[in-house]
């Protein structure tokens, strides 16, 4: 088992390089752990810090990550999408998506990356031949949805992808952006009403959870209660990943649907952003392994 800590007389050097995230709220998180664990066992010397920022302070807080000489730094909810307004340079897919988890910092000049894509496609991928012609319903219209659909379409056979937002009309924006970006034309968006999204939910072969619903303190709520939503022969990917059995997929799990937590889409995007920042590669299965143990504790 990797160990947890260090001596702190052995965390920073003059030459220490530091990486971060900025969100808001940012107590949940497990990419501090997933970082600075890696640099100890690949032995490169960078240090990883959470920064809590809160939406009115977006654009200070990337001046000071500029000042502090960030190497780089990831972005969670609620800055996906408004922090692509502040970069220099947006990769491709980042650009498609409208939204940015990872931002690498190239002596001021700062470059916007998309790695939930990574995450997602990874997580999914061994199901590439189920999902072949079948109906995936979404639930969210932010980043994470962003980077779903993305995925979804540029690496598997949809033939339907249903939205539902608490706000029909965020699911419409979506609809129509990607309608127009990735010339796909077979969206239906809803408004989630647990009672009115059972069926929606029973008749798709993936339902992904892309909102913030479940997770830490939150961990009571589900975006559906009902057990009627689910059966057996469904995927279930909750994107929450604290905690990582949420209700959604103790529910699911029930009624024998596959389901899927939210570690392994966190260890496959933290992976390829560490790469982008540093060059070197995350020993993912070691990396994965260690964050489950670290959870049970």
């Amino acid at each position: 088992m990797v160990k947890k800590t260090k001596n702190i007389k052995d965390s920073f050097h003059s030459n220490t390089k530091l990486l971060g995230l900025i969100g808001h709220p940012i107590k949940h998180s497990f990419s501090p752990y997933i970082h600075n664990i890696t640099s100890e066992l690949l032995k490169t010397d960078y240090i990883y810090l959470p920064f809590d920022v809160t939406p009115d302070n977006l654009n200070n807080a990337l001046k000071g990550m500029v000042a502090l000489d960030l190497r780089g730094f990831n972005v969670t909810i609620p800055h996906k999408e408004n922090i692509l307004q502040y970069l220099n340079n947006i990769s491709e897919e980042a650009s498609i998506v409208g939204a940015v988890n990872t931002v690498y910092n190239d002596h001021g000049i700062l470059n916007g990356y998309n790695t939930d894509i990574n995450g997602i496609t990874e997580t999914l991928i061994p199901f590439k031949e189920e999902l072949n012609g079948k109906v995936v319903t979404i639930v969210g219209a932010g980043g994470g949805a962003r980077a779903a659909i993305y995925s979804l379409l540029r690496n598997f056979k949809i033939e339907k992808i249903n939205l539902i937002n608490r706000t029909k009309q965020r699911a419409d924006t979506l609809k129509n952006y990607f309608e127009n970006k990735m010339k796909f034309n077979c969206f239906d968006t809803f408004e989630l009403i647990p009672p009115d999204n059972v069926e929606i939910f029973n008749n798709s072969k993936l339902i992904i959870n892309a909102t913030s619903v479940g997770m830490t303190p939150d961990s009571d709520d589900s975006i559906t209660p009902l057990k009627e939503s689910f059966n057996k022969d469904q995927i279930v990917f909750d994107m929450v990943y604290n905690p990582a059995k949420t209700e959604l997929l103790k529910l699911a799990k029930k009624t024998g649907a596959t389901t899927l937590d939210g570690l392994k889409m966190l260890v496959y995007q933290a992976a390829r952003s560490f790469e982008i920042w540093t060059g070197e590669e995350m020993p993912i299965n070691k990396i994965y392994k260690s964050l489950q143990l670290y959870i049970a504790d």
